[in-house]
């Protein structure tokens, strides 16, 4: 509209009366319109996406119920529980359990242990998913790498029953398969369930071994999803195999690495209760390698039945876990804005 008014100014000489009468009005009509701040914008916005809105109630009553609600618990950690007074009425302790905590000598191995093992399955779980994806990625066979993918994903569906069984019957002193190939070989003998310098080594071989197969899907799908011509011009600048892998594929992947990493540090202070407690058991002979914080209190509750020093002790892992993901969050974040759970 407005090119042909400038045409119609520069060869006509003027503007005739219509013309003039669209003009006024055009410029008293906003051309977006922009909707006034509002006083009540979420009773606005609920009335707005009602429809919306009324299928997520099932989802946030769940959520309350069976995640918000039960937090109401902790008060315990600050309460001489008994079970006739109940959770209300218990006497107020104050900081009592968690300072008696502290102070035991349990404090710094299972929280060490806990630290230690997590930061060992964190590590090995990465390492290995990562190496695994780059090397099923470069099977050009499809076949093949459904085979593969369907094989190492299996151990992830096994029970922590059957493992242990499986680990059993490997490191049995007696007709535990390991010594039977040694004392076949005319080597000695162990009692592995007696030697806690090697536990950290063989419940991280486990643990991975596990669980390996369900990340490296998540890496591959990844890597599957990158852009094919950045390869195609690598390769024509004459990069090789492994300058691809280096140059291309894992600088893409760092985000993916992060996210996943950031995932496992939220429950760096939690222990694989099902893991070390199947397998290892009461064995006293390997607790101060392999006692974490979860097999702690699960032996308090069972034992001495200290339903407060079990939630202080609980109650405590889980602040330093959330600080713990706030922190290595801020860091990434200051790495890479883009990079971050929130």
């Amino acid at each position: 509209m407005f090119l042909s008014l400038i045409k119609h100014i520069l060869f006509k000489g003027g503007v005739d009366l219509q013309v003039e009468e669209n003009i006024q009005t055009a410029t008293k009509k906003p051309l977006v319109c922009i909707p006034k701040k509002r006083k009540h914008f979420f009773l606005y916005e609920m009335k707005r996406n009602w429809e919306l809105y009324l299928m997520t109630i099932p989802a946030v009553v769940f959520l309350l119920v069976f995640s918000y609600y039960p937090m109401l618990g902790i008060q315990i950690a600050f309460k001489e529980y008994n079970i006739v007074d109940g959770m209300w009425k218990s006497p107020f302790v104050g900081l009592l359990y968690f300072k008696a905590f502290i102070k035991s000598r349990f404090f710094g191995q299972v929280t060490f242990n806990t630290l230690y093992l997590n930061f060992l399955f964190i590590v090995s779980m990465t390492v290995v998913s990562l190496t695994i994806a780059l090397l099923l990625n470069e099977i050009t066979s499809s076949k093949l790498k459904k085979i593969f993918q369907t094989a190492m994903f299996f151990p992830y569906f096994i029970s922590m029953i059957i493992v242990s069984a499986i680990v059993y019957s490997l490191l049995n002193d007696k007709y535990g398969a390991i010594n039977a190939l040694l004392r076949s070989m005319g080597l000695q003998t162990h009692v592995w369930y007696n030697m806690p310098e090697l536990w950290r080594g063989i419940l991280t071989f486990i643990n991975t071994w596990q669980g390996f197969g369900y990340t490296v899907i998540i890496y591959l799908a990844v890597i599957i999803s990158m852009n094919p011509e950045i390869y195609e011009a690598a390769r024509t600048e004459g990069a090789s195999k492994l300058q691809e892998i280096f140059m291309i594929t894992l600088p893409q992947l760092i985000p993916t690495i992060i996210i996943m990493t950031l995932l496992a540090l939220g429950g760096i202070f939690k222990g694989n209760f099902g893991l070390i407690y199947t397998i290892v058991g009461d064995n006293g002979m390997l607790l101060s390698k392999t006692d974490v914080i979860d097999t702690y209190v699960f032996r308090l509750m069972r034992v001495d039945g200290s339903f407060s020093l079990a939630t202080a002790i609980g109650f405590y892992q889980s602040i330093l876990g959330f600080v713990v993901v706030l922190t290595f969050n801020k860091l990434s974040k200051l790495y890479d804005d883009s990079m971050g759970l929130f």
